[in-house]
């Protein structure tokens, strides 16, 4: 009968102490879950973020490339005429986000570029489907590249035909931060970049 109780009482004290150590463990879970999921979604976004980066980056050299290979002798346009040369490496861009799965914000059928910064820059804004502003491509025809030839002693400047991004990329981190810091959020944010290359012509 003592053994009974005492098998009795063990059992119950060995039941309870499982049901405890499993309830920390469900609490440990619950803590870290927003946790790890913060971190599986940031690591996604950022390498999405990267992977944008690159391409565009890719962009900016096909563009940069084209039009140093076009004449110049047709940016004497003025007025809301927009030179062929120009225009064609708005295409080449185009082409390219829209080959690499990246929404163009409308670029091929964005309006008549502006004129800023100097004689031949051009500036296309577009922004159909994209977030904020959309994208902003600036393509200058005539940046002095400082170089120094073989045989002289000063440098001389090599026009050169410069392609410029500004490409809105919007945080899906967002929606998970917000788990760990309500209220929380994080803007838009351009990602940036430019390519250069001497004129051949």
């Amino acid at each position: 009968m003592i053994c009974s109780a005492k098998l009795t009482n063990a059992l119950v004290t060995a039941s309870r102490r499982g049901a405890s150590a499993e309830g920390a463990a469900l609490v440990e879970f619950a803590v870290s879950l927003p946790l790890l999921i913060v971190l599986v979604v940031g690591i996604y976004d950022f390498g999405a973020a990267f992977n944008m980066k690159q391409e565009l980056n890719n962009a900016m050299r096909e563009g940069a490339r084209f039009g140093a290979a076009q004449p110049t002798n047709d940016l004497s346009y003025s007025g809301t005429t927009v030179p062929p040369s120009v225009d064609a490496i708005r295409y080449v861009v185009d082409s390219y986000l829209l080959q690499a799965k990246i929404n163009d914000c409308g670029l091929s059928t964005a309006s008549l570029p502006s004129r800023g910064g100097g004689p031949l820059r051009w500036i296309y804004n577009a922004s159909s489907g994209c977030p904020g502003v959309g994208l902003q491509l600036t393509i200058q025809r005539d940046l002095p590249q400082p170089e120094t030839l073989p045989g002289v002693t000063t440098q001389v400047n090599l026009l050169s035909t410069q392609v410029s991004i500004s490409y809105p990329y919007q945080w899906h981190f967002n929606n998970v931060l917000q788990l760990l810091i309500p209220g929380a959020k994080l803007g838009l944010t351009n990602v940036t970049t430019q390519a250069t290359a001497v004129n051949m012509d």
